[in-house]
C-alpha cells in the first residue's frame, strides 16, 4: 500500500481538471504544488508556487513550432505563452502525467491541455488521458493512443492537467484512480 503523504502533485491550481485533482489530492493527504504566475487566475492556492520571469522564460516555447505540432493556431498573447511555460513547468517535473480531456483524430489533445500531452511525449514520460467523450483511460504507446483500463499513481512525483469543462465522469475518473492508488 503506497503512503499519500509520501506523493506530490504538480498542475496548475486551474477550474475544472486541475482543481478536481488538487482537491482530491488534499482529501488523501497527497502533497501539492500548483505552478503560477503574476496575474494568473487559479482556483487552487494549496502549495502554489508563483514563477518568476526568469523562470518562465526557462521554459520558453516557440508558438510556431507548438503551432505546427499540434496542427492549430495559437495566440501570441503574452499570457497565452506564459500559461505553455507553466505547463511545462508542471509536466518536468512529474515522472508521469494524468490528463482528463478529449483525444482528437489526430492524436492531439483538445485545448490548451493538448501541448501538456505533447510536452510528456517530447519528454518520453508515461502519459495516461481519460477521454471523457469514449468514458476510458488511454496510454500513449510509441506513436499510438491504447485503451489500458484503470491506471493507478505509480511514481511518488505526478503531473495533472486537463480540460476546464470537467464532466460527471472525469471526476469520477479522477477519484477512482486515487482510490486504486492509495487503498
Amino acid at each position: 500500500m503506497s503512503n499519500p503523504k509520501e506523493f506530490v502533485l504538480y498542475s496548475g491550481g486551474a477550474a475544472g481538471t486541475e482543481s478536481e485533482f488538487g482537491a482530491i489530492a488534499e482529501e488523501f493527504g497527497v502533497q501539492e504544488v500548483n505552478y503560477s504566475f503574476e496575474g494568473h487566475q487559479i482556483e487552487r492556492t494549496r502549495g502554489m508556487r508563483v514563477l518568476t520571469d526568469n523562470e518562465l522564460q526557462n521554459k520558453d516555447v516557440s508558438l510556431t513550432y507548438v503551432s505546427k505540432l499540434m496542427n492549430r493556431n495559437y495566440t501570441r498573447a503574452p499570457i497565452f505563452r506564459k500559461v505553455l511555460q507553466s505547463i511545462c513547468w508542471q509536466v518536468d517535473s512529474g515522472h508521469e502525467v494524468f490528463i482528463v480531456g478529449a483525444i482528437l483524430d489526430d492524436g492531439t489533445v483538445k485545448g490548451g491541455t493538448g501541448w501538456g500531452a505533447e510536452f510528456a511525449k517530447i519528454c518520453n514520460k508515461p502519459l495516461y488521458v481519460f477521454s471523457q467523450d469514449r468514458d476510458a483511460w488511454f496510454k500513449w504507446e510509441k506513436d499510438q493512443w491504447l485503451e489500458c483500463g484503470k491506471p493507478v499513481i505509480a511514481t511518488k512525483e505526478f503531473t495533472a492537467t486537463g480540460t476546464r469543462f470537467l464532466e460527471e465522469n472525469g471526476k469520477k475518473a479522477i477519484r477512482e484512480l486515487f482510490q486504486r492508488s492509495f487503498k
